[in-house]
C-alpha cells in the first residue's frame, strides 16, 4: 500500500454541529431537513406497519394448523378411546422408566466428571452410549403423551 494514496473509504464518524445558533428554531420547519425527515419516518411507519401486517397473517396461519392438528389428535382419541388410554398407561410407565434411566445417567456423571472432563474420547463414549437412548425416550414419550387421554380431553376435545 503506498502512503502517497488518500483513503477510499469514508469515515465512520462526521462532524455534527449541535450549537444553539446553527439551527434557530423556526428554520427547522421550514428548511428541506424537516421535510426529509418526516418522509422518512412516514416511510418508516409504513414499513413497521407492513411488517405488523404479515406477522399478524403469520400468527393466524399458525394458529390455524395448531387448531387443525388439535381438532384432528382429538378426533382421533374420540375415535380410539381404548388406544389412547393404553397410550396415557404406556407413557405413564415410560415416564417412570426415564426418571430411573436419568438417574443412571446424572450418578455415572458425577462418579465420572474428571474423566469426562479431561478426555474427550471418554465423553464420546458417554455420548455414544446415553445420548441416542435419551433422544428416542423423549420422542416416545412425547407421541405417547400427545396421544393418550387425559379426563378434561374426553370431555371436551376442541376446548382450548
Amino acid at each position: 500500500m503506498s502512503q502517497g494514496q488518500p483513503r477510499s473509504r469514508p469515515p465512520l464518524y462526521s462532524q455534527i454541529d449541535v450549537a444553539q445558533t446553527a439551527y434557530p428554531p423556526s428554520s427547522l420547519g421550514t428548511g428541506g431537513h424537516g421535510v426529509e425527515q418526516t418522509r422518512l419516518l412516514r416511510e418508516l411507519l409504513a414499513g413497521q406497519d407492513r411488517q405488523n401486517d404479515l406477522l399478524e397473517e403469520l400468527v393466524n396461519m399458525l394458529g390455524a394448523a395448531q387448531k387443525q392438528r388439535a381438532s384432528e389428535l382429538g378426533h382421533w382419541k374420540q375415535a380410539n378411546p381404548r388406544l389412547a388410554r393404553n397410550c396415557r398407561l404406556a407413557a405413564e410407565a415410560l415416564s417412570r422408566v426415564q426418571a430411573e434411566f436419568l438417574e443412571s445417567l446424572t450418578q455415572e456423571i458425577a462418579e465420572n466428571v474428571e474423566t469426562l472432563v479431561d478426555g474427550e474420547f471418554m465423553l464420546n463414549e458417554f455420548v455414544d452410549r446415553f445420548g441416542p437412548r435419551m433422544a428416542h425416550l423423549n420422542g416416545l414419550l412425547q407421541v405417547l403423551s400427545q396421544l393418550s387421554a387425559t379426563p378434561n380431553e374426553t370431555n371436551t376435545p376442541n376446548s382450548p
